[in-house]
């Protein structure tokens, strides 16, 4: 209960100060237009909306968020073969162009719930948690609406059910552990399966 209480309340302060939640990321758009159409634009689509599942939809999100993924994606802090593969050749100003390229692209997600009933439980467990097992309220740091707390935590909204549900999992079985402070690992490592179909498939439906 006092590790839930303290991952809410450190989140609810980073919502709450402007200087945390600023931009930090400066990079040129213009120049990331041709690693997209060259790379990214196959899997992600030109303009970050992407049309498989399994992929992400880069499109709004924050320009950090991308930048440190891309980073860890050339590390290997975050396993992918085919994206580790991508950014093996990404400069540092590479990934930050990347970064401020698709956070200025406009979500178009039209993703809707597919089973009622489950999204309604998805959404119990975004917005309040399980205090039973200790699961922290999703919205605590993705925000109410999904659009995450920018240089801290991603945007969430319109985000495939698919691909919420691969990540959950991933950080469930320790294979995706670049959360900073395991945070991620720790809240997955309590959720059962029915539980990450059910909150995947309300976040699909947040815009």
């Amino acid at each position: 209960m006092k590790q839930i209480m303290a991952m809410l309340a450190v989140a609810g302060l980073m919502a709450a100060s402007p200087a945390l939640a600023a931009s930090t990321v400066k990079g040129d758009p213009a120049k990331a237009q041709p690693i997209v159409s060259q790379v990214c634009a196959a899997c992600h689509s030109a303009d970050g909306n992407s049309i498989i599942p399994a992929n992400p939809n880069l499109a709004g999100q924050h320009a950090e968020y991308i930048t440190k993924q891309l980073t860890n994606f050339k590390s290997s802090e975050r396993k992918n073969p085919i994206m580790m593969g991508m950014a093996a050749t990404l400069s540092p100003d590479d990934m930050k162009n990347l970064g401020v390229f698709f956070s200025e692209k406009a979500n178009k997600a039209t993703g809707g719930v597919k089973d009622k009933s489950i999204a309604l439980q998805g959404q119990k467990l975004y917005r309040g948690g399980n205090l039973a097992t200790g699961v922290a309220a999703c919205a605590g740091c993705h925000s109410p609406d999904g659009a995450g707390i920018p240089a801290q935590f991603p945007r969430l909204a319109g985000q495939s059910t698919d691909y919420v549900i691969a990540q959950l999992k991933a950080f469930r079985s320790g294979e995706r552990a670049n959360d900073p402070n395991k945070m991620m690992r720790m809240i997955a490592a309590k959720l059962t399966d029915q539980e990450i179909g059910a909150v995947a498939e309300y976040i699909s439906a947040l815009r």
